[in-house]
């Protein structure tokens, strides 16, 4: 008798719930079997503790924005350190080629003044030898005609 009691009990909320969906969708029957499909996979998500209520899914996607913008901020502080980085050995570089200037500058004049001075130094030679070849060929040429020594 329990058992047929169950029965009638069992089948009578099958009734209830046939027509609760029926009515909610409408009188649509495809609607109300959609219906019925969703809340039973809910229901069994439920009992595997795979459900997640809205509260839940919001916490949770509040933890992985969190996540998300430490790994964000982490990762643009990682870059501004590498810029700043950069900046440091081009600033290096900049001020080593500046210092290698002026030393090529400064050689380069030195080098410019030296070449100068042997420069003069020749024409120098070059003048006292001119002068004194000249002075000889003018006392030789006085002595041939009896002007001089």
């Amino acid at each position: 008798m329990a058992s047929r009691r169950a029965l009638q009990i069992g089948g009578a909320t099958i009734a209830v719930g046939g027509v609760y969906y029926l009515y909610s969708a409408g009188g649509n029957p495809q609607v109300a079997e959609k219906k019925l499909e969703h809340d039973v996979s809910a229901a069994g998500a439920r009992l595997r503790g795979q459900d997640l209520s809205s509260n839940e899914a919001q916490k949770k996607g509040e933890v992985l924005a969190k996540e998300a913008g430490a790994t964000l901020d982490r990762t643009v502080d990682n870059v501004r350190a590498d810029i700043r980085q950069a900046d440091k050995v081009i600033n290096s570089k900049i001020h080593e080629a500046g210092t290698k200037v002026d030393q090529l500058k400064d050689e380069g004049s030195k080098a410019l003044k030296d070449t100068s001075k042997e420069l003069q130094q020749t024409a120098d030679n070059f003048d006292k030898k001119v002068n004194q070849k000249t002075s000889e060929a003018k006392s030789g040429i006085s002595s041939w005609l009896g002007f001089g020594k």
